[in-house]
């Protein structure tokens, strides 16, 4: 579905660039990105391959310095941005409502946008299980951060449903943080621990090509639908005293997001360039293209999850709907 927020944020943000007086604010103009592995983050990786943020910046009359820090798992990413070694955080959805919720009154972290819908695949190498009661005390299963992270949390929500509710942690001993590419590297070495990976595209699609690989379940499947994994979220404070470089910002997600619907193949390309990727290039596309992904801005069916968090009290503030834990930018947007 088309978004028309970039003009409607822009206005909105230049409202704030102002102060009591009408002066403008001087900009930062610097904005710090954190992000992780995989083409989940495809947007980030066009807005970088192009230089978009600064592109836009300068017709602004800014001259915006971008930095990229590569990270893994919602716990470290979180750190980061309290920290203040990032301004932009890049997640879990899960990882963003622990943030939102431990920093309300406070540094007030919410949502910026989503980075899309994809299905994450529980995966394993042994033949003998198909279900999650199939897992014993030997099994290991690698998550980016166990316990925070989104996969850790879309585990933590099927063994709910399968086990009960008073039994969500189940299986969280049996996890083991690690990066998705090294825990896909271990998965198909069959030599390690590892014998389960709560994975992201691409990783998924490439380890199922491997022989003795199988989806146990998924994202969409856990939730009934698609689901937002992976969001964008910052500072009040930040949002507030970078106004102009916040609504740049926004603009080139905009702007990205329509270079990989227009041009998925160049988009995958892309991806090669910047990550250093050896898939091929009709793979990647493929994934791009594939009718369960999408990488619209608009958070969908985050909620669900947020009233799970809070029936395990992992978060202790229910909020009254997805706008709750979103700036008022994405609040017109038909989330979820």
């Amino acid at each position: 579905m088309p978004i028309q927020h970039s003009r409607v944020a822009a206005i909105a943000l230049l409202a704030l660039a102002t102060t009591a007086g009408g002066q403008p604010v001087e900009a930062n103009e610097r904005i710090r990105i954190a992000e992780q592995f995989g083409i989940t983050y495809l947007l980030l990786h066009v807005i970088r391959d192009q230089e978009l943020i600064e592109t836009l910046g300068a017709e602004r009359g800014l001259d915006i310095e971008v930095e990229w820090r590569q990270l893994s798992g919602g716990a470290a990413v979180n750190d980061a941005l309290l920290s203040g070694a990032i301004d932009i955080a890049s997640a879990g959805v899960g990882p963003l409502l622990t943030v939102w919720d431990r920093t309300r009154g406070s540094a007030n972290v919410k949502g910026v946008a989503s980075l899309g819908e994809f299905p994450n695949f529980l995966l394993t190498n042994d033949s003998a299980v198909s279900s999650l009661e199939d897992f014993g005390p030997e099994h290991r299963i690698a998550v980016p951060a166990v316990g925070v992270s989104v996969q850790s949390r879309f585990l933590q929500k099927a063994v709910a449903d399968t086990f009960g509710l008073e039994s969500y942690d189940r299986l969280e001993a049996n996890t083991v943080s690690l990066p998705h590419p090294d825990a896909t590297a271990a998965l198909l070495s069959n030599g390690t621990e590892i014998s389960a990976h709560f994975s992201a595209i691409p990783f998924q699609y490439q380890a199922l090509e491997q022989e003795g690989i199988h989806k146990v379940t998924d994202s969409y499947e856990i939730f009934g639908g698609p689901i937002s994994p992976t969001l964008l979220y910052a500072t009040e404070r930040y949002r507030e005293q970078n106004p102009e470089v916040y609504t740049v910002f926004l603009e080139a997600l905009a702007e990205a997001r329509d270079y990989i619907e227009q041009d998925p193949a160049g988009a995958a390309e892309t991806y090669r360039r910047v990550t250093g990727s050896q898939l091929d290039n009709d793979f990647l596309t493929t994934l791009i293209t594939d009718e369960q992904v999408s990488f619209s801005l608009v958070p969908r069916n985050t909620y669900p999850l947020a009233e799970f968090l809070h029936q395990v009290e992992a978060i202790g503030h229910l909020p009254q709907s997805w706008q709750e834990y979103f700036f008022d930018e994405a609040h017109a947007w038909e989330g979820s």
